[in-house]
């Protein structure tokens, strides 16, 4: 058994963490090895011992963003309610719940790697695709289910409302991005709120 094992787990852990913060808060293209060493406050040659390069950092960083991600959204609220319309409109309330802290702290890392290099950098390119194609499957899920119940005969697939989803989404972290606040970004998920609302024929309780 290799006594070592914890802390070179440790070292790499610290070093996706620090990716995370900085490439959100600069960019992929901005953000330097020296940069993410400097953060995780380790050396090059602990860099160099867990990736081969930065680009191997980013694909291990887009994975552990989304496992994060999944974790986090398994254990919200929103997942104990029996309707799924209830379960779909409460994802879109948690993740405005969520836009607290700085911006990189909110934002996508996934979104912000993939405007950058889609084209210079297909494997993160896919990567991002692959992880944000699987989130917005989850959504799908709930949306599948709700249409059964409130929208049967509806012509939109559960599939395309949950990559609709996910372009409100990371269109309103651009936007908070661009005015350099939360605000825009509640106010577009608001309005997500209530388009979702009305796609469904859901009776409504009397007052």
């Amino acid at each position: 058994m290799n006594r070592d094992a914890p802390v070179m787990q440790d070292s790499k852990t610290s070093l996706l963490e620090a990716a995370l913060r900085v490439i959100r808060a600069k960019g992929y293209s901005a953000s330097s090895v020296d940069d993410i060493c400097r953060e995780a406050g380790l050396t090059k040659g602990s860099f160099f011992h867990h990736f081969k390069s930065k680009e191997e950092l980013a694909l291990a960083a887009a994975g552990y963003f989304a496992t994060r991600a999944d974790a986090l959204f398994a254990k919200a609220p929103y997942r104990t309610l029996e309707d799924p319309l209830d379960r779909l409109l409460g994802y879109v309330d948690f993740r405005k719940a969520i836009l607290t802290g700085s911006l990189s702290e909110f934002t996508c890392l996934l979104g912000t790697m993939v405007q950058e290099t889609f084209e210079t950098h297909p494997a993160i390119r896919d990567a991002c695709d692959q992880h944000i194609s699987a989130h917005a499957a989850e959504i799908a899920k709930d949306a599948a289910e709700a249409k059964r119940r409130y929208a049967p005969k509806a012509r939109w697939s559960a599939q395309s409302l949950g990559l609709h989803v996910q372009a409100v989404i990371q269109g309103a972290f651009i936007l908070a991005k661009a005015k350099n606040g939360a605000r825009i970004a509640g106010e577009c998920l608001d309005h997500l709120g209530r388009y979702l609302d009305m796609l469904f024929d859901r009776p409504r309780a009397k007052e």
